[in-house]
């Protein structure tokens, strides 16, 4: 399976210049499942996902390959 949305949460993340440990604790969980999602050994809650969208400034459906942009 395509990992579309690891991809592009890694790809946002970096392109921002904000480390997992930011990420992680500007959202309230830990780095170690920023990297899981980012290599799509797990996939974020919905709430985890609309946190994800608004702090790095992106749509969810971005972030979850439904759009390009």
């Amino acid at each position: 399976m395509d990992n579309i949305f690891g991809k592009r949460l890694r790809e946002t993340r970096e392109e921002r210049g904000i480390s997992q440990v930011l990420l992680a604790k500007a959202i309230g969980v830990s780095k170690g499942i920023v990297s899981l999602w980012e290599n799509g050994l797990r996939e974020p809650t919905l709430s985890n996902l609309v946190a994800l969208a608004d702090f790095l400034g992106q749509s969810i459906d971005y972030l979850a390959g439904r759009t390009e942009y």
